[in-house]
């Protein structure tokens, strides 16, 4: 079982490896996906599987520029080349790695702070009739377990 702790005067996570712990510097993290019980801190040569909830790791590493794009799906802001927009309000976001992660619409306000200063880019973030519209679907859907 491998535990998450954030040493504060440093800029590396510490990660607890079977009998020992190891240290990584969170700019090397590329992203982090729940799987159940645990996430996955993806690095670009190796994954390390840690017990922890997505929502208490993205509290934890908010401040090392790391953005929750899905439920299931934290990224780091440095490691993000582009976004592409898909059908119904939702996108595609494509790491350096050449990895995509889908973003939900849910999370489609944390796009905004991908990047410090966005130029030319207002519609992407406009709302059109249809995708207010198929929200709203969603939604209904959602609501009777219809999903």
């Amino acid at each position: 079982m491998t535990q998450l702790t954030v040493v504060s005067k440093s800029r590396k996570i510490a990660i607890k490896v079977e009998q020992s712990v190891l240290f990584i510097d969170p700019s090397e993290v590329i992203a982090v996906e729940a799987e159940g019980n645990y996430v996955l801190l993806v690095l670009p040569s190796e994954s390390h599987l840690v017990r922890s909830s997505i929502s208490a790791v993205a509290q934890k590493l908010s401040s090392y520029g790391f953005v929750q794009i899905h439920r299931s799906v934290l990224v780091n802001s440095s490691w993000v080349r582009e976004i592409h927009p898909r059908t119904a309000g939702e996108y595609i976001v494509r790491m350096k790695s050449g990895k995509e992660y889908s973003i939900s619409r849910t999370y489609k306000q944390n796009l905004r702070s991908l990047a410090g200063s966005w130029i030319g880019s207002d519609t992407l973030f406009a709302e059109s009739p249809c995708s207010a519209v198929a929200d709203e679907l969603s939604s209904r859907c959602d609501r009777f377990g219809n999903n």
